[in-house]
């Protein structure tokens, strides 16, 4: 004999799910992504991380107390590694992108001059 069973399917009308509001789903979507997704409702990945819109712009700082002298090594770095991969893309680029990269080309070495021009005063200046 075959006992019927009741289906899972069929609510009764005691049941909160037995009509879907939408407006009440949309408003409990919004409250749960809220709830993890605002930033007041998240920990900081970093101690030192704040909360201002200025900072939350900012990737890269350069801490108050740097060596000035190491400032413009790493300048003096950047400005050469740009350099040599400009000039590199240069060699693989034909006509206008060729003389568009010979011009930035140019920038970085006027930069160049000026981070070195930097570091000879710097060492001129700096105690010994």
């Amino acid at each position: 004999m075959i006992t019927p069973r009741p289906n899972p399917l069929k609510t009764t009308s005691s049941s909160p799910y037995s009509t879907l509001d939408s407006r009440k789903l949309h408003e409990a979507a919004d409250r749960a992504l809220d709830h993890y997704l605002k930033r007041e409702n998240t920990k900081p990945c970093f101690a030192e991380e704040r909360s201002t819109k200025e900072r939350s712009m900012k990737m890269f700082t350069v801490v108050p107390d740097a060596n000035p002298e190491a400032l413009i090594i790493q300048t003096y770095e950047t400005f050469s590694s740009v350099s040599l991969l400009l000039l590199d893309l240069a060699d693989s680029l034909e006509d206008k992108q060729r003389h568009l990269a010979m011009a930035i080309y140019q920038m970085s070495e006027m930069g160049l001059m000026l981070a070195e021009r930097s570091l000879d005063i710097e060492r001129a200046i700096s105690p010994t």
